[in-house]
């Protein structure tokens, strides 16, 4: 079936080449108006798709269409679709203004109404005083805000954004996740797909998150509702930062045991399950710095990391290795002994084959 009005809709759309298979069986339909967030690993397939969308890639199965047009069939250069990459790619001899009035030239505006129409999304990315300068005269910031202004002014129907924000730093990535946000509800009339593999940046920007793991689809929702309710221990460590932490357990007797070391009465979520072996995750936030005796085991650290605000603390354990997320920077040695203890009622349960069995809330 053909997409609807301007919708862009992949059938079934398969890549490989002789040494692996690329993109699997991926059928999706993109509505504009909405964020639609890939998110994976590296190597999960959100370049690949967005490459293969663009025609950058052919697909070795499968159909794509914009509305009632086969877009597979069209040549590159008449898609009508922008791009925007990790790196920082404008044209090096041409001024901030000329960078952006580029693509309308192309397109046969007349140089009075693509000045006019540069200018105005100049404002938009808040480039207006830098417009005379050249790329690199700028801070990083402000040359990937002339990437994303030269793809919005063209007004195309599909744009593609590839870990724009990767080459920057954490206080400026921040800064223009709130921008883009706003800029990209202005594209009403564009399907904008975004691809990152960091959780927060999806669940702040995402109308919808598509999760994406070795070429596959695997979940697609709401972000809050894909990170809440992950169908899999492959989700769930995806939409995690750092991953979740799992764990084999024992449900017996009306307890759960995690290698017959970590002891705790079966929390209120998880009544109704089965006596049995599964696999419990914990978010790295939701472990605790000691803890009752029987809820709580010493392990020792094996890695003390600061991130932004926050450290993260890899405690090895009899069980496995667990991560905490600690607010603040703390100073921590690799052998130093602790105890870490687990919250009953914030944990998830899999079955053994890695499908969600219950999340906290539910």
């Amino acid at each position: 079936m053909k997409g609807s009005t301007m919708n862009l809709n992949l059938q079934n759309v398969s890549v490989e080449d002789e040494k692996e298979v690329i993109l699997k069986d991926i059928s999706f339909d993109f509505q504009p108006g909405k964020i639609y967030i890939l998110i994976g690993r590296t190597t999960s397939g959100k370049t690949s798709l967005m490459r293969t969308i663009a025609g950058l890639i052919e697909p070795t199965d499968g159909e794509i269409f914009l509305g009632q047009e086969r877009l597979d069939e069209v040549p590159i250069w008449k898609r009508g679709i922008a791009m925007v990459y990790q790196q920082f790619i404008n044209y090096p001899h041409r001024t901030v203004l000329n960078n952006v009035e580029f693509p309308l030239l192309r397109a046969g505006v007349t140089k009075a109404d693509a000045k006019v129409q540069a200018m105005a999304m100049l404002e938009k990315v808040g480039l207006t005083e830098f417009k005379d300068r050249k790329p690199a005269q700028l801070s990083g910031g402000q040359q990937q805000r002339v990437a994303i202004a030269r793809a919005l002014v063209r007004n195309t129907r599909v744009i593609l954004l590839d870990e724009p924000l990767m080459n920057l730093d954490y206080k400026l990535r921040e800064q223009l996740r709130e921008e883009f946000r706003v800029l990209f509800k202005s594209t009403a009339d564009s399907v904008t797909i975004y691809a990152t593999t960091e959780p927060s940046e999806a669940l702040f920007l995402g109308d919808e998150l598509l999760v994406m793991h070795e070429g596959r689809i695997i979940q697609h929702g709401k972000p809050s509702h894909v990170f809440e309710n992950p169908a899999t221990i492959d989700v769930a460590q995806i939409v995690n930062d750092p991953p979740m932490t799992v764990l084999d357990a024992e449900i017996k007797d009306g307890k759960v045991n995690i290698g017959n070391l970590i002891t705790f009465p079966t929390p209120s979520h998880l009544k109704t399950q089965k006596d049995g072996k599964y696999k419990i995750g914990t978010r790295a936030s939701e472990v605790i710095l000691g803890g009752s005796e029987s809820n709580s085991e010493e392990g020792v650290v094996s890695l003390s990391e600061v991130s932004g605000s926050e450290t993260l603390l890899y405690v090895k354990l009899n069980v496995g290795e667990v991560v905490l997320q600690l607010e603040g920077i703390h100073d921590y040695y690799i052998g130093q002994p602790v105890t870490i203890s687990l919250a009953p009622s914030r944990i998830f349960l899999f079955n053994m084959d890695g499908t969600l069995c219950a999340a906290p809330g539910n």
